[in-house]
């Protein structure tokens, strides 16, 4: 999956998931300023993503995965850009990774903010009754990556989703 680069500086859209158990979009909605870093991704295309392409301003679908039913569960707006997740370098945190070093860090994080949460979450089947989201990275089989990115069709294909909830 390679998300080219916009030269005309066009905002662009992703999805993120979380277990609920662990950091909800209600979590994102009572946080200080409704603003949180998304730490603890550990896997080198999500990083990627966090570390190069993502920007402030891009939009974010909230996704609750591992859980009945999962669930695009709102809308959160990237706030600051890729920066080293500190989680990497704390070895009491459950993210440590004792091969990240604050001088070369492996792994990084961007700051969201909460925009909405829907009245009624989108769930998977109802994703996937939606043919233009035939193609949507969540939805392909074997897809596990925590942080994808959206194409614009697919994201105004959502939010009409969500209107109609």
């Amino acid at each position: 999956m390679v998300v080219k680069k916009q030269a005309d500086g066009k905002r662009r859209y992703w999805l993120m998931k979380s277990e609920p158990t662990v950091f909800s979009i209600t979590d994102l909605e009572k946080a200080k300023d409704k603003t949180t870093c998304w730490d603890g991704v550990r896997n080198y295309q999500a990083r990627n993503f966090l570390r190069d392409d993502i920007k402030p301003g891009d939009l974010v679908l909230f996704y609750h995965s591992n859980c009945e039913p999962s669930a695009i569960a709102g809308i959160a707006e990237v706030v600051k850009a890729g920066y080293p997740d500190h989680t990497a370098f704390d070895p009491e945190d459950p993210h440590y990774d004792p091969k990240s070093k604050k001088s070369e860090p492996t792994w990084y994080m961007v700051d969201i903010k909460h925009v909405q949460t829907f009245k009624t979450p989108l769930d998977l089947n109802l994703l996937r009754a939606e043919a233009g989201l035939a193609k949507m990275a969540l939805l392909q089989k074997g897809s596990r990556l925590s942080v994808q990115p959206v194409s614009e069709s697919e994201w105004k294909i959502v939010l009409k989703l969500a209107d109609r909830k």
